[in-house]
């Protein structure tokens, strides 16, 4: 009996030691698979960080965007489709473009928010879904997209408040994560110009705690100026 419970608890062993030796190598691979697939990010200088919270400027960039209908979780979904066969090859000059980050999601109306201080709401459920350009494009050398659903725009300097998390590509803790970013921002005496815009840096197969999430707000601040 006795010589049972030990060739028992050396299998339970054995088996402990190859679960965290298997479980220490896909944890290992996700990670290296994460950094292989790094990717240009917008540029960008933080002047705030309070718990969590930043307030950045970001420099001028150039995006490349398409308008879906659909409900919050499903518009990244369709317009990543579009916006992915842009950057391979689907635009007049036939040119490739490198894959940046992050994916931006934002209510249609945002187009218009960007030039204007007036707080606006998104309109019939539609989102624009947005890939940055690579920083040596500019707007006169940016491929021009052959499908008409995709468009170009320049970006002017602005200033961002910020809240990253981790987590689910859910409604729910988007509107969460916005509501502490909406607390932060009133606040640090910050006066928001436009509606708010959901990041996404990783691909979709990232394991829900390893992902990088953002939600952005435009702002203007008395202590920097808009």
């Amino acid at each position: 009996m006795a010589e049972s419970k030990k060739e028992i608890l050396i299998m339970l062993r054995i088996a402990l030691i190859s679960w965290v030796t298997i479980t220490t190598l896909l944890f290992t691979t996700l990670l290296l698979a994460g950094n292989a697939m790094a990717v240009e990010e917008a540029k960008y200088n933080v002047l705030r960080e309070e718990d969590g919270f930043e307030l950045r400027e970001y420099e001028s960039h150039i995006l490349a965007e398409t308008t879906v209908d659909g409900a919050f979780e499903e518009a990244g979904s369709e317009a990543f489709g579009r916006l992915f066969k842009y950057i391979s090859g689907n635009n007049k000059q036939q040119q490739k473009v490198a894959m940046t980050s992050p994916v931006g999601q934002e209510p249609s109306s945002q187009k218009i928010e960007m030039t204007s201080p007036l707080g606006q709401q998104k309109q019939d459920e539609k989102w624009v879904v947005s890939f940055m350009m690579p920083a040596s494009f500019e707007l006169e050398t940016t491929p021009e997209p052959k499908d008409p659903n995709v468009s170009i725009r320049e970006v002017p300097a602005r200033l961002i408040a910020v809240v990253r998390y981790s987590g689910f590509w859910s409604e729910k803790n988007y509107l969460h994560n916005l509501a502490k970013l909406q607390n932060w921002i009133e606040n640090s005496r910050l006066t928001p110009l436009g509606e708010p815009i959901w990041a996404r840096y990783n691909p979709p197969f990232m394991p829900w705690f390893l992902r990088r999430n953002e939600i952005l707000v435009p702002v203007a601040s008395p202590e920097f100026g808009d």
